[in-house]
């Protein structure tokens, strides 16, 4: 399911329930520029609350939701988006609060006010913390989303920052509650918001725990370590028994170093008894001194597996897309082919690279698309001036216009957008694409 598809969905469904509570249960008396501003700043107030609530609530990695979202990859990339929505919506509830006075100055004072909500008794004496912390918070959020998007800020400082987001979202309930009145809480909008904050309360004490995962963390060690061309580091771990095995394309958190955290990998090998191959790119100061880290011998913890980067959901007739380091999941569906040939889909598996000469990987896949006659490997290789674009894929595939097998792709964003634009440009707008969502930050 589409990450935009599950927003729009979840704000329609609060903006429905909101109109009925506006305009049904609780109709609001007084001038209507006012009763529109009061009702605006209720509708982006709950609009951001809730979306805050559902942030928090993925963020403790549901797997149960992987089925109905499409995997954790996505699950993640919603809790993403939601936060910066929300985030958005939570600045506009705020403008709306302080602008009260240009309103005041532009249209004038209100004869007919909106009449002062009655909160609960014990809360009265509140009402101006309530306030105030409001206000802090949101200049909290507002640094959070900047350091967010800032995708030079290091990651290991972000990952500490990001640790007070569950406090952030407690002080936003006391907001919350100590403004609302408190019959809105027994009507339809507000047992659905008591829901959404409920959760997302109960989800902040994994969150300030550390305990998130917990239940799917396995212990390992490192067999070996190997650098590879390109920034490559290669990593073969063996797991404790305890490992539930994986399926090709799954991905797992990492955690070579507690001081460091976990990173998502993808496991690029099939299931084989308990050991698992990682193949690293260096991306940041961490992976780019990962090789002269990592030791044999030394204790890891995995958390995981998770995603549904799985060929065996598509159809008989497929193009697999890889880009740089987004050959990892493919290295694995190869590898657990090789023993059930008969088994692959007719696939065009097209890898794109920048130098062909000095790839770690075009020799292994090679070895294994020979024992797959049903795969055809081709190599796109960009210092050659090979770049793969929708037609060459189209014509790969052997195919007509409005013709075209289901494509998977897993590498980088700007590629998946030119082959997706691509694609519509030619009139391939339905061609099915399944995409991994490995953008974690």
């Amino acid at each position: 399911m589409k990450t935009r598809t599950v927003l729009f969905s979840f704000l329609g469904i609060l903006a429905l329930a909101w109109a009925w509570d506006a305009f049904v249960l609780n109709p609001m008396a007084g001038d209507a520029i006012w009763v529109a501003r009061k009702q605006g700043i209720y509708l982006t107030g709950i609009w951001a609350m809730g979306l805050m609530s559902l942030t928090m609530i993925l963020a403790t990695r549901p797997a149960w939701l992987e089925p109905a979202l499409g995997g954790m990859d996505r699950i993640y990339r919603l809790h993403k988006w939601a936060g910066i929505l929300a985030i958005s919506l939570g600045i506009t509830h705020w403008l709306m609060e302080i602008g009260g006075g240009a309103l005041r100055a532009l249209v004038g004072a209100a004869v007919n006010k909106p009449p002062r909500v009655a909160v609960a008794e014990f809360l009265q004496s509140s009402h101006g913390l309530a306030k105030d912390v409001g206000e802090w918070v949101i200049y909290a959020l507002i640094a959070s989303l900047l350091i967010t998007l800032w995708k030079a800020f290091p990651y290991k400082s972000w990952r500490v920052l990001h640790r007070i987001m569950p406090l952030l979202y407690l002080a936003l309930v006391f907001h919350s509650v100590a403004l609302t009145p408190a019959a809105w809480w027994l009507q339809p909008l507000g047992l659905m918001m008591g829901a959404l904050m409920l959760g997302g309360s109960l989800s902040t004490v994994p969150a300030l725990r550390q305990s998130i995962g917990h239940s799917r963390r396995h212990a390992g060690r490192i067999e070996s370590v190997r650098q590879l061309e390109g920034g490559i580091t290669e990593v073969n771990c063996a797991m404790e028994r305890s490992w539930p095995g994986h399926r090709a394309g799954q991905f797992a958190f990492v955690t070579f170093d507690a001081r460091e955290g976990a990173h998502p990998y993808t496991i690029a090998s099939a299931d084989r008894t308990g050991r698992l191959t990682f193949q690293i790119k260096a991306l940041g100061d961490y992976t780019r001194t990962l090789a002269q880290r990592l030791q044999a011998g030394q204790a890891i913890r995995i958390e995981g597996p998770y995603g549904r980067f799985d060929h065996r959901r598509g159809e008989d007739r497929q193009a697999w897309v890889a880009g740089g380091i987004g050959i990892t999941p493919f290295l694995a569906w190869l590898e657990a082919l090789q023993d059930q040939p008969n088994a692959a889909p007719q696939a065009r598996l097209h890898y794109c690279v920048r130098d062909a000469a000095r790839d770690p990987f075009i020799r292994r896949l090679r070895e294994l698309c020979a024992n797959l006659p049903r795969i055809t490997l081709h190599i796109h290789d960009a210092s050659a001036g090979q770049r793969l674009d929708a037609r060459t894929l189209r014509d790969a595939s052997g195919t007509q216009s409005g013709e075209m097998p289901e494509v998977w792709f897993c590498g980088p964003a700007g590629l998946a957008r030119q082959l997706e634009t691509g694609l519509r440009s030619l009139g391939l707008k339905d061609v099915p694409v399944h995409r991994e969502a490995f953008e974690m930050r």
